[in-house]
């Protein structure tokens, strides 16, 4: 399905951007992984077809590195890098704002620029932001990642407004509870509530997120842009 494609994954050596990673090489396409620990550190070392840059996304040299592959060709952008630094309002600093803001908000922002500068020139190509359920309904203690979880879909609608002539979709996907090994590790009592506040009763796999940003790029997908895609089972309607 992807053969031949170039599709760059931020955070893509762990959780759900390891799977998504996974996922398109699957389908045969030609991975740029983008991602803080070294190569040798994690399970891409040595794959086939697998282009890794040790990069921070918001070190502007390290952008500068990831803007000269991209340059080389770049089909489709899953912006999935992110992180939390939770408080509650009258706790939370300024570096716990600022940080969640650079990497979650900033960096896709970036990220996006460039991408879209190469593929308007060559009239197609697909990008992908990482939202959250919890940009619908906020979250206790996380103001900071809301407010960039929110922001990201309202920037991917006026993305998609913005490029859509030349080509380029843009869509975002928003995870519910999903089985990362960072939840796997929370207590039972806390996985059973999660699990019960789902419609579905269960949380979700890292391959369903993966198998969201695959279809969102394919073909299948070929006059969807501007929306945002809840893999949730249903916590969001409740």
């Amino acid at each position: 399905m992807f053969e031949n494609k170039k599709v760059f994954v931020t955070g893509g050596a762990a959780g759900i951007g390891l799977a998504t990673v996974k996922r398109y090489w699957e389908l045969g396409a030609q991975l740029t992984v983008i991602d803080i620990p070294a190569a040798d550190q994690t399970e891409l070392a040595n794959m086939e077809r697998v282009n890794y840059i040790q990069a921070n996304v918001t070190n502007e040299a390290d952008i500068a590195k990831i803007k000269t592959e991209m340059e080389k060709g770049i089909d489709v952008l899953v912006n999935n890098a992110g992180i939390t630094r939770d408080a509650s309002i009258l706790k939370m600093t300024d570096d716990m704002w600022d940080q969640v803001i650079d990497v979650n908000l900033k960096a896709v922002w970036k990220l996006s620029q460039l991408a879209i500068a190469v593929m308007k020139e060559q009239k197609s190509g697909v990008i992908l932001n990482a939202a959250s359920v919890v940009a619908h309904y906020g979250n206790f203690g996380q103001s900071n990642y809301v407010a960039t979880k929110a922001g990201v879909i309202g920037m991917t609608k006026t993305l998609a407004k913005e490029v859509g002539k030349y080509g380029i979709r843009v869509n975002a996907v928003a995870p519910g509870f999903i089985a990362t090994e960072m939840v796997k590790k929370m207590p039972e009592k806390i996985i059973a509530s999660m699990e019960e506040k789902t419609p579905l009763k269960r949380l979700g796999d890292v391959k369903d997120i993966a198998n969201a940003y695959a279809f969102l790029a394919s073909e299948q997908a070929s006059f969807i842009t501007g929306t945002c895609l809840n893999v949730d089972g249903g916590i969001v309607i409740g």
